[in-house]
């Protein structure tokens, strides 16, 4: 086992694996940028290294100064959190090359399936149910001869895309060359990779994701699967277990499926299979994330496992801690995701001191956040604040417990999502299990969105 883990990330993902380090002996290194001097993880780690100021293309991003840190701190792997350099396989292959284990799936497996062409054409030849779609487009001109065969409504996705960006609806042929242009202007700013696909749209499609393990022995297991259909612009904002409404033989399928694929591209470590699901619970292959998502704390409380250990195990080449048979589902998880925008200002980013933070408790609570009194909220990283998970024996009493943690939480000194997130768990298309990918959107009036948006302009 690992002596030393270097993490390479921020905010509650960095205290995560600070806490699964601690109790499994390890020392824990955590690199941060001078905005982030003051942070709990730097307070929390048994070293902390500063890499270079707030923006993150000068610290986290910055792979000589991370990998200057490993080497200071005589750090065995490097955890990656999510986000940052989690997906680059430059760095996972520069990590392998300095004898530095990255806590992660292969480059090579990361290269297949972070490309999304080159993994819908690796997961159609596993078997995959695979929506009709293109291959990646460059030009316009490209794109207007692939509409014909796509046909409307449709997405258009950028091949590097992620975060929800990069992505855009396409309902009439009129509006297809000006959000052609968009999506790809938007994704080589933020991608450096102006590659786009089309891919055909479901109308109340839900989003069902399955959680796999891959160890370097062969064998691979699914933690079943997390519904993320609640998503504003293509950003998760509420994540639940099991999906509401999926019959069990469908979801032993998809995990089945999903573990077949994953180990067909010499996948590794933790990583999640994508799926839209349609009115008939007919399932297609959209992406895969390689590696821990921002939700996996819904499939911890359901399966009793812990993820972040059980990355660090397969990275130190053990094998899984536990077989197919051997995982039981119990419990029915929730997890909002608390960030510091103004929903009644058209979700508008904020920073600022948090002046008063109470978090929930009780039986079924779990809050996984780096927040603290007196926090300055830095402007150059993602918005997310906390994650708030609940459990219950019944997704009615999980739902129930959401409402009265929500109302305990207090996070005062700048707006958060939590006002907007009571609405959500209130309105009946939630309640119900009914929720669908554009829900949010299309019932901005219902959730107070539109008249706020309006008001705010």
């Amino acid at each position: 086992m690992f002596r030393t883990i270097l993490i390479a990330n921020r905010g509650e993902i960095a205290l995560r694996v600070i806490r699964a380090c601690r109790e499994m002996g390890i020392r824990s290194v955590i690199v941060h940028s001078e905005a982030d001097k003051d942070s709990l993880p730097v307070r929390m780690a048994d070293e902390h290294i500063c890499i270079g100021p707030g923006p993150s293309s000068k610290s986290y991003l910055n792979i000589p100064n991370i990998l200057c840190a490993a080497t200071l701190s005589q750090a065995e792997a490097i955890h990656p959190g999510y986000g940052f350099l989690s997906e680059n396989t430059s760095f996972s292959e520069i990590c392998a090359d300095t004898n530095i284990a990255f806590i992660g799936p292969p480059a090579s497996a990361m290269r297949i399936m972070g490309d999304k062409v080159s993994a819908r054409a690796a997961m159609a030849e596993a078997g995959m149910p695979m929506l009709p779609g293109t291959p990646v487009l460059h030009s316009l001109a490209e794109g207007l001869e692939a509409v014909k065969q796509v046909g409307f409504p449709l997405m258009l996705k950028a091949v590097a895309g992620g975060g929800g960006r990069g992505i855009r609806l396409v309902t009439r042929q009129e509006d297809f060359e000006r959000t052609f242009l968009l999506a790809q202007n938007e994704a080589r700013e933020a991608f450096k990779n102006d590659g786009i696909y089309l891919e055909r749209y479901l109308g109340k499609a839900r989003h069902v994701e399955i959680q796999v393990l891959l160890d370097h022995h062969g064998n691979g297991i699914h933690l079943g699967e997390r519904n993320c259909s609640c998503q504003r612009r293509n950003q998760k904002v509420l994540e639940e277990a099991p999906s509401p409404h999926l019959p069990a033989e469908l979801r032993e399928e998809v995990g089945r499926t999903a573990v077949k694929a994953a180990l067909a591209v010499g996948y590794r470590n933790a990583g999640t299979m994508e799926f839209l699901v349609d009115e008939q619970n007919r399932y297609y292959f959209m992406e895969m994330n390689t590696r821990l998502q921002v939700e996996h704390p819904v499939t911890e409380q359901v399966t009793t496992l812990d993820l972040v250990k059980e990355q660090i195990r397969i990275a130190a080449g053990h094998p899984l801690s536990i077989r197919q048979e051997d995982v039981k589902f119990r419990y029915h998880a929730i997890e909002c995701r608390i960030t510091a925008e103004d929903a009644e200002a058209d979700f508008r980013p904020q920073t600022g001191t948090v002046t008063q933070y109470i978090m929930p408790g009780g039986p079924g609570v779990r809050v996984d956040s780096h927040l603290y009194p007196g926090y300055e909220v830095p402007p150059y990283y993602d918005s997310l604040l906390a994650k708030l998970i609940v459990w219950g024996e019944t997704r009615e009493e999980a739902i129930i417990r959401m409402r009265r943690a929500l109302d305990e939480f207090v996070i005062e000194g700048l707006p958060t999502t939590i006002p907007f997130l009571r609405r959500l768990i209130d309105h009946p298309t939630f309640v119900e299990g009914e929720a669908y990918t554009r829900f949010i959107q299309e019932e901005a009036v219902a959730l107070g969105i539109e008249q706020a948006s309006r008001k705010a302009a």
